[in-house]
């Protein structure tokens, strides 16, 4: 297994319970159990998690004796597009708490920003910017979730550069404030 995407394994659970589409050819996930592999956003029935295991490459995974899904066939190419997106989207995934512009990421992946964000958009259906966002609302959530940082701390760890605009973000994107979504996630747990 390799984590070349700066997931930890419970971000990447996350993602196939949510079947996130986003992250499709990012990784893998491949079933113990049944010696199957598929996308994240699989709608098949969640195996247990004793019984994942996470792949970033589809080499590697059929090389460990996976197969692949009949439902979501992982080993097709859904776009002829789709490589470019996913070298963008791994450099956001990798790169989500720097300072980047649509000029920076479209400098790595090698296209003109006006084509990178007309084609992420036709792809993913949201922008480069909205993505990077959603990348670091989704680490700022695994981290109130697991840590004992401060709103503030988060707020500079998983990217952001001003307070004001972690939190508008923030309750855009989960429909409460970083202390709210804390504050839930206490109150579940007791």
């Amino acid at each position: 297994m390799v984590n070349n995407v700066n997931l930890s394994f419970e971000e990447m659970w996350e993602k196939i319970i949510a079947c996130d589409c986003k992250y499709d050819g990012l990784f893998f996930t491949a079933v113990k159990t049944t010696k199957i592999y598929c996308r994240p956003s699989c709608r098949s029935k969640k195996p247990k998690k004793m019984n994942v295991e996470f792949y970033h490459d589809m080499r590697e995974v059929e090389k460990a004796g996976y197969r692949p899904c009949k439902r979501c066939q992982p080993e097709v190419e859904q776009s002829p597009h789709i490589a470019l997106v996913r070298s963008t989207i791994t450099f956001l995934v990798n790169h989500y708490k720097q300072k980047l512009t649509l000029k920076d990421i479209a400098d790595q992946v090698g296209l003109s920003p006006f084509y990178l964000e007309r084609l992420f958009k036709q792809e993913t259906l949201e922008t480069p910017r909205t993505y990077l966002e959603k990348i670091r609302i989704d680490k700022a959530a695994y981290l109130l979730k697991c840590t004992t940082l401060t709103n503030l701390e988060i707020c500079y760890e998983v990217g952001f550069q001003s307070p004001s605009n972690f939190y508008k973000v923030f309750r855009s994107i989960k429909n409460c404030s970083p202390s709210e979504y804390r504050k839930e996630l206490q109150h579940e747990m007791d």
